[in-house]
């Protein structure tokens, strides 16, 4: 069962997790998770064993905040500690979120974690007040009773507002009462002046009248109207109290004690309400409490306007608080060291630290130091973390002890600082040999001495500390006249084969050396033991009498230690027993095995928008534990696609540097952020190779535009707002609505009204558009309306977009339409249509001109032709014969006319006879008449046909 129920937890915390990167993790939960709910597998999600989480003693560290969450080292998950109510936690913001971080010692390792708490229904709406009383008066009737006996008849003047109703009374009296046909509106008529005139019933009717004054009283029948509907006011934290944050203002057309306007704060939390308080009379907002930025950073304040009858009217104002430099920086030690080895690499992780500063902006951003001339330095490895690190050498001989003191200053003004010391014991390494008092000794004994007599005692110190200070005196080999020392004063080693370089990844029992050891005595004084140091991974194998093999007893690995330096000392039985050592120095060779690790498991970057090509977006670092090729690292940047498009078109990485340049222009509106891989590869054969997640976010810039989406911008008609002439202040005229396709502040809009036909009428709201009366509209006031509004965007520098908006104040569509018939053509259309109208005149007249030319000169051409024949005319042959009334009608001849001859002819030619008959233009139309006349009906015809289209388009 509880197997189950932990699998059920473990397939919930999974839905939390949302993503790991940067050495970071996030998980969302609900709020009000019972104590002990599993909130996700930490381990897992960091790629942590459980044996590292154990060995390292990892740990939550939280600062000064209250503990919801614990760490459960066995399983290595995160699990709820105490009950977590979002509303206490973080009120009104959102996100609310806990941010933490996992500590891990030998080596220093944190890791941030972000838990979101959403949020679940757990409260149920309430109203700060039991009960809400509103006192409406009731409007009077109004019945004004007037009689006069004897009377026959009655007339009233300006029946708009009274009707006359008679009465008869016993004998001859009239009774006549005057009684209200409609409501009466203060507001917009005080005061009524009538005419009551008497008629009598004579033969000559006589007549009297009367003036009747009546004063309309006020009921309360408007409620109050602020000016605006949203305010914006700033204010200093700490700001002294009654400091004024902002005054509204609100009106009512009503008269007397129903006009009085009661201002007061209403639906705000316990927590504001002692912060700001308002004048009920003045509607001035003041700050009556203390204003803490790092609390909140604005406040939305409801002001209600109640008048003297219970109507009322709200609007809000955003209060954004502006943050002064009020708080020092926090120096949290996150995990310390207080001792390091001498011999510690550079870089090495000493202390890591946690700043914190509760101001915003400059006030918030703070640089730490550490005083000088010490071989320690600060990195900075995350937003307010800071590593204290290794960067020089160290020496426990030259300096045992460091007190090093850190400082953290903020950019205010006056800049704020908090300081800490840090006590740092250094540790001895083996780093000194032995020196003798001496360079050289000189003693002597004399003969026929007692075996095993002191003669006399050589001093060595080391300057190092502890063990590693103890020295040890060895007899080194020699002889005296062929005879070795060893047995005048002690066993002999010799070295009879020797390795000095050994590659890492050999096989255990490798020969590294084979010794051979002689010592001259005999029988328990010539039995030879020999060892070597201890905690190598190297032991002594005997394989003949005083044959030894030196062989490898464990994994050697370079990285650890790169380099042996093995003491082997042999001694024999005797007593008492004497013994030899030798060292033997033993390199170990590098192979590749050791991919490269990247400093971090995943890496995130921001570059703006339009950046340019080639930009230097910033750099992933990878490093290889090996040894010279084998640790040359190359970065290469894996294939993918970023919406369809390879992300090497995006970005590009340096091979030998890993540095990632942008390949192009980014633009936020169509990419906002994308991910890729790096591959980082050892220059070894074969190569070894890691990879690690980049994700680039593109920061937006203001380089778009507001849109206007309404009113719609039309050139070929006018769209007009209508208002009626009885509308109320505040009355809705319309609202203009635009877009921007930026983000954030970039795309926050706000709408001026930048021209006006009467700017004392409309006003136009400052956040939501809304096209609003600012007083009662009268008849005075136009008919055509012209506003224009201007829509601007927040960004820095801002950009903006207008619109113009027609409104037509009229209670019928007729007047409307009177008004706005001269915007119903466009200027430029008409400007166009009557050029085009001109042109087409012009071109006309033009084709008509040289048809007239064309006309005129094949008439002079054909004159010409005419004169040339009858010159030689005299000259023409004789034609023997031709039968009578011969005509020629093809028109086809030289002669321009068709003419009809009678010709008489003998064989005397001088008797000849030629009549000249009729011509025949006399009957028919001449060809030239004929042109010319259907020239001028074509031009009569376009120019019917132009003045046709002008009287269309008008």
């Amino acid at each position: 069962m509880r197997a189950q129920s932990e699998k059920k937890r473990e397939d919930k915390s999974r839905r939390y997790c949302i993503y790991s990167a940067l050495g970071q993790v996030s998980y969302s939960i609900p709020e009000e998770m019972a104590k002990g709910s599993l909130v996700g597998n930490i381990a897992q999600d960091l790629g942590l064993d459980l044996k590292r989480l154990k060995s390292g003693k990892a740990r939550i560290y939280t600062g000064d905040s209250a503990e919801y969450i614990e760490l459960n080292k066995e399983r290595g998950v995160l699990l709820i500690k105490e009950r977590i109510d979002r509303e206490a936690l973080c009120g009104q913001t959102t996100p609310c979120a806990l941010h933490f971080q996992i500590i891990l010692e030998n080596p220093m390792e944190f890791f941030s974690v972000t838990i979101e708490i959403t949020d679940i229904n757990d409260n149920t709406p309430s109203f700060k007040k039991s009960m809400i009383v509103f006192r409406i008066s009731e409007a009077p009737a109004i019945d004004l009773d007037v009689g006069i006996n004897g009377l026959q008849s009655y007339k009233l003047k300006s029946t708009d507002n009274f009707n006359l109703k008679f009465k008869n009374q016993p004998g001859d009296g009239k009774n006549v009462e005057m009684v209200l046909k409609k409501p009466l509106d203060r507001e917009k008529q005080h005061d009524i002046k009538l005419v009551l005139t008497a008629i009598d019933g004579g033969d000559l009717q006589l007549s009297g009248s009367i003036e009747i004054h009546i004063t309309v009283l006020d009921v309360n029948d408007n409620a109050p109207v602020f000016l605006q509907s949203v305010y914006k006011a700033t204010v200093t934290e700490n700001a002294p109290k009654y400091t004024v944050v902002s005054t509204v203002s609100a009106t009512d057309p009503d008269e007397g004690i129903n006009s009085k306007i009661v201002y007061s704060i209403a639906n705000m939390h316990d927590d504001d309400q002692q912060l700001f308080g308002i004048n009920q009379d003045t509607g001035q907002v003041t700050v009556v409490g203390i204003i803490d930025f790092e609390n909140a950073r604005n406040y939305e304040i409801s002001v209600q306007a109640s008048d003297h009858g219970g109507l009322t009217d709200s609007c809000k104002i955003i209060v954004d608080v502006i943050d002064i430099n009020d708080n020092k920086p926090v120096i949290n030690i996150m995990s310390k060291t207080n001792v390091i080895a001498e011999n510690s690499a550079s870089e090495t992780v000493v202390t890591m630290i946690n700043v914190q500063d509760h101001d915003s902006g400059e006030n918030g951003e703070v640089h730490c130091s550490i005083n000088e001339n010490i071989p320690f330095t600060l990195r900075s490895t995350n937003a307010n973390f800071f590593s204290l690190v290794t960067d020089g050498d160290l020496d426990r001989e030259r300096e045992s002890e460091y007190n090093i003191s850190v400082t953290c200053a903020d950019e205010g003004v006056p800049s704020l600082s908090s300081s800490v010391t840090l006590s740092l014991q250094i540790s001895d390494v083996n780093d000194n040999a032995p020196v003798f008092d001496k360079s050289s000794y000189e003693a002597s004994v004399q003969e026929n001495n007692t075996p095993g007599l002191s003669i006399f005692t050589v001093r060595a110190r080391d300057a190092d500390f502890n063990q590693n200070a103890r020295v040890s005196y060895i007899l080194e080999d020699s002889s005296v006249n062929g005879v070795p020392v060893s047995s005048l004063v002690s066993v002999m080693i010799n070295i009879m084969s020797k390795t000095n370089v050994i590659a890492e990844n050999s096989a255990s029992e490798t020969v590294v050396t084979m010794i051979n050891v002689q010592d001259l005595d005999s029988g328990e004084n010539g039995k030879v033991k020999c060892s070597v140091n201890e905690n190598i991974p190297f032991t002594l194998r005997s394989t003949n009498a005083n044959f030894f093999s030196l062989v490898t007893d464990g994994d050697l690995d370079r990285e650890r230690e790169s380099e042996y330096n093995i003491s082997v000392t042999c001694a024999d039985e005797g007593v008492p027993s004497l013994s030899s050592s030798v060292t033997l120095s033993l390199q170990i060779s590098d192979v590749n095995d050791n991919a490269p690790v990247f400093d971090k498991s995943s890496y995130e970057a921001s570059v703006q928008e339009n950046n340019t090509p080639g930009l230097s977006i910033f750099t992933v670092r990878a490093r290889d534990a090996d040894f010279n090729q084998n640790a040359r690292v190359s970065y290469i940047l894996e294939d993918s696609s970023v919406n369809g498009v390879p992300v090497s078109s995006l970005v590009s990485v340096s091979a030998d540097s890993g540095v990632i340049h942008a390949v192009r222009s980014f633009d936020y509106e169509q990419i906002k952020d994308f991910q890729f891989r790096v591959k980082a590869q050892d220059g070894g054969s074969p190569p070894l190779s890691s990879n690690v997640s980049v994700k680039i976010m593109i920061q937006d810039q203001n380089d778009n535009a507001p849109q206007v989406l309404y009113p719609v911008q039309s050139g070929a008609s006018v769209v007009a707002e209508i208002v009626p002439r009885s509308a109320d202040v505040g009355y809705l005229v319309t609202k203009v609505v635009a877009v921007d396709v930026d983000s954030g502040q970039n795309a926050w809009l706000s709408y001026k009204l930048q021209k006006a036909t009467d700017r004392a009428l409309f006003e136009v709201g400052l956040q939501n558009g809304e096209i609003r009366t600012v007083r009662q509209v009268t008849d005075k006031d136009a008919v055509k309306q012209r506003l224009t509004v201007v829509v601007e965007d927040n960004g820095q520098p801002s950009r903006s977009a207008t619109v113009n908006v027609n409104v037509a104040v009229a209670d019928s569509f007729p007047e409307v339409l009177s008004e706005f018939t001269d915007f119903t053509h466009d200027k430029d259309y008409n400007d166009n249509l009557t050029f085009y109208l001109v042109l087409a005149l012009a071109v006309v007249s033009f084709l008509f001109i040289v048809s007239i030319i064309a006309i005129l000169s094949v008439k002079c051409y054909r004159w010409r032709r005419e004169r040339m024949f009858y010159k030689s005319g005299a000259n023409l042959p004789v034609i023997p014969y031709y039968p009578p009334l011969y005509a020629d009608v093809g028109g086809t001849g030289t002669l321009q006319h068709v003419y009809n001859y009678e010709v008489c002819r003998t064989t005397d030619s001088r008797k000849s006879d030629l009549k000249y008959g009729r011509p025949c233009s006399e009957s028919i139309i001449s060809l030239d008449s004929i042109s010319l006349f259907c020239t001028t009906f074509i031009y009569i015809f376009i120019l019917i046909y132009i003045s046709f289209f002008i009287s269309l388009f008008n």
